[in-house]
C-alpha cells in the first residue's frame, strides 16, 4: 500500500525584524536574547552610523533606539531613519517603521522630545523585558496598519480561533488568556493542524533553542494549554506517545462546539 503523503505545512509569515541600537553590551545582549526567544529576527548596532547602515541593509520593522550613543544621539538617528523610510515609501506610501526609544533619560521633557521627533513609544531604563516585548507588539500592530500591511489572519480549528493581528484567542466564543509562550505554542499547533509535531520540532520553532535542552518544557506548556482550553470544550490537543503533539481532528465534539 502506498504511503499517503503528509499534509503540507502552512507557509509561515516572516518574523518581524527588530534593530537594537544600544552601546552597552550587557543591555544589548539581554534585548537580543529576549526578542529572539519571542520569535523576532534581531540585528544590533552599537553606534548611530552602524544603525543606519544596518537599517538600509535589513529594512527593520521596529527599532529599539538608545538616545545616548558614542557618535551622536538617537533623536538624530530616528529623524534620518524616518526620512529614509519615507523616501522608500514614495508619495503614495506611508512610513511603516516603528521606533521605541529605550534610554536612561527619563525627564518629562526628554520623553516629549523623543515622541515629537518621531518615536512611537518611550521606555526608560531600568526596564522589564516583558514590558519591552509587550510594547514592541503594540507598536508593530499600529505601524503595520499604518503601512497597510496588516490583513485579517485568523487561524481556526473547530471551535478554536486565533486572530494573529490582535493576538487574541477564543474557544467557543469565549476569550482565552494565554502567556506569550503559550500563545506561540498554540499558534504553531494551529498552523500545522493535521500533523503530529515532535518535541524537537516544537522546541526549535516555538522556543528557538539552539542547544539541546530538556523536552519536559514542552510537556509542561502543553499541560498549561490543556488546562486553559479543555475547560471550554472537549480535549483539543492530541498526544502521540513517543512522538509528539498535534490538534485532534475536528470530529462531532469539536464541530458541535464550533456551531454553538
Amino acid at each position: 500500500m502506498d504511503r499517503a503523503p503528509e499534509p503540507a505545512a502552512e507557509p509561515q509569515p516572516a518574523p518581524a525584524t527588530v534593530l537594537i541600537v544600544e552601546d552597552e553590551p550587557g543591555i544589548a545582549d539581554v534585548l537580543r536574547i529576549t526578542l529572539k526567544y519571542h520569535g523576532f529576527a534581531v540585528h544590533s548596532a552599537a553606534t548611530g552610523r552602524e544603525a543606519l547602515a544596518l537599517a538600509r541593509e535589513h529594512r527593520p520593522d521596529l527599532v529599539l533606539l538608545d538616545v545616548m550613543l558614542p557618535d551622536g544621539n538617537g533623536w538624530d538617528v530616528c529623524q534620518v531613519l524616518r526620512r529614509q523610510r519615507a523616501a522608500e515609501a514614495g508619495a503614495d506610501g506611508e512610513d511603516d517603521l516603528g521606533v521605541i526609544f529605550v534610554t536612561a533619560r527619563d525627564a518629562p521633557r526628554d520623553v516629549v522630545a523623543g515622541l515629537a521627533l518621531g518615536g512611537d513609544d518611550y521606555i526608560t531604563k531600568p526596564f522589564g523585558v516583558d514590558e519591552v516585548v509587550a510594547r514592541a507588539h503594540a507598536v508593530l500592530r499600529r505601524t503595520r496598519r499604518r503601512g497597510g500591511r496588516v490583513t485579517d489572519r485568523v487561524l481556526r480549528h473547530g471551535d478554536l480561533e486565533m486572530d494573529e493581528a490582535t493576538y487574541t484567542v477564543r474557544r467557543g466564543g469565549q476569550p482565552v488568556e494565554l502567556t506569550p509562550t503559550e500563545y506561540n505554542l498554540l499558534r504553531h499547533l494551529l498552523r500545522n493542524a493535521g500533523r503530529i509535531l515532535t518535541k524537537e520540532q516544537l522546541l526549535q520553532h516555538v522556543w528557538q533553542y539552539e542547544t539541546a535542552v530538556s523536552s519536559t518544557v514542552v510537556e509542561t506548556y502543553i499541560s498549561y494549554l490543556r488546562r486553559k482550553l479543555d475547560r471550554l470544550g472537549p480535549p483539543v490537543i492530541e498526544t502521540r506517545r513517543g512522538i509528539g503533539y498535534g490538534l485532534r481532528a475536528v470530529g462531532p465534539g469539536l464541530a458541535a462546539a464550533a456551531d454553538r
